[in-house]
């Protein structure tokens, strides 16, 4: 399966999440693809949409590689045998999480700006991502969100290996996926016809435009920039 988009991806998955609509819902992209993916899972289930902001945690000689995530409240989650095979430190990984965490908590300032936390406890909490890999950042985000007392707590994604679907589903109530197969080498890029990297003000816009979408609705092109 490809998806045209990140757009496309979210429509396919408010359709496999339909069981939610009537609920109380708040659907927590995490930027910054994931917000464009759940733009249209929070509009056709009329919930709400907001952010949850998880960074990975880079190794120091391979930025691009990690061995955890954290979230903007501290929550941090390590993957064990990476941090052992490395050989990290208890202070090595303090110093990281900590320059990691300032940059968690510089986005939320961006992304919401005067708009407080959104209220978690008892809701439907519907976490929202462009795709997995390792799949600790959603982990990251399960925890901290588990924290507030949620209703339940919903995982959906378009893709993701098989192997991290196994890891992640445990952790959430429910785990709703488009395509998961079963293979070593796995890039969410490789699922998407357009898979432009975002900027933090197509975040912001798209947050923006979901609360006024009021306004917007009546507009056919409300999705056009």
């Amino acid at each position: 399966m490809i998806f045209r988009d990140r757009r496309d991806a979210g429509q396919r998955l408010a359709q496999a999440l339909e069981k939610y609509r009537g609920q109380d819902v708040i659907v927590l992209g995490i930027p910054r693809g994931g917000v464009m993916t759940g733009y249209p899972i929070a509009e056709a289930l009329n919930g709400e949409l907001d952010v949850i902001i998880v960074r990975k945690l880079p190794l120091p000689f391979n930025p691009e590689a990690g061995f955890g995530a954290v979230t903007d409240d501290g929550s941090l989650i390590l993957n064990d045998r990476i941090v052992r095979a490395v050989g990290l430190t208890a202070e090595q990984i303090d110093a990281i999480a900590q320059r990691v965490l300032a940059e968690v908590r510089r986005r939320v300032q961006v992304y919401r700006g005067d708009h407080p936390p959104p209220q978690l406890t008892d809701r439907t909490i519907i976490l929202v991502d462009d795709g997995l890999a390792t799949g600790y950042t959603m982990i990251a985000a399960i925890e901290s969100v588990k924290k507030k007392a949620p209703r339940q707590v919903v995982v959906a994604v378009p893709c993701s290996p098989a192997s991290t679907v196994e890891r992640v589903r445990p952790l959430a109530d429910d785990f709703v996926w488009l395509v998961a197969p079963e293979t070593e080498s796995f890039a969410v890029a490789s699922f998407y016809e357009d898979f432009h990297e975002m900027s933090d003000e197509e975040v912001t816009s798209l947050l923006a435009r979901f609360r006024t979408r009021g306004q917007l609705s009546s507009s056919p092109h409300h999705w056009r920039e």
